[in-house]
């Protein structure tokens, strides 16, 4: 059998669709939808329902606290009052591709959820920089005081 990778997903024994490093959720907690997409198509635009919804609660996908406060400020343009993660794309013709984009943006939240922020440390400039910015500051305002015209 073939060694799971990224790009093969369906090779892993594991059950569920990964999402992220470590991270796979039962197929039926994604919920997909398809509706008539509007845009290019021609006459196919009318008969086929190729535009995907993806919806998926914030709840069930399996990630520390931290992290689920991170995926929430990220998707809260995609959030619903249900707590739902909702993702449409009805950007090609092709309702496989359509859900593909879907899951690549849902892998990709969950992927930048999980990265965990460098912890800021406030730093203060040197005595020696303080100083040197005023000298500056003050040779500058010097020059731009001798362009001036005599006061009469």
């Amino acid at each position: 059998m073939d060694a799971p990778t990224p790009e093969n997903p369906a090779s892993d024994p594991r059950p569920g669709v990964p999402l992220g490093p470590g991270v796979r959720v039962p197929e039926a907690a994604i919920g997909v939808a398809f509706a008539r997409a509007s845009g290019p198509g021609g006459q196919n635009v009318n008969k086929r329902a190729t535009k995907c919804q993806l919806r998926i609660r914030v709840e069930d996908i399996p990630l520390s606290d931290a992290a689920r406060g991170r995926l929430e400020k990220l998707a809260a343009g995609l959030l619903t009052d249900a707590g739902e993660i909702l993702i449409q794309d009805d950007s090609t013709r092709s309702a496989r591709r359509n859900h593909d984009a879907c899951m690549d943006r849902l892998r990709e939240l969950v992927a930048r959820a999980l990265v965990v922020p460098k912890k800021r440390r406030p730093t203060k400039p040197s005595r020696g920089a303080i100083q040197r910015r005023i000298d500056e500051k003050k040779r500058r305002g010097e020059s731009k005081r001798r362009r001036r015209p005599p006061e009469p």
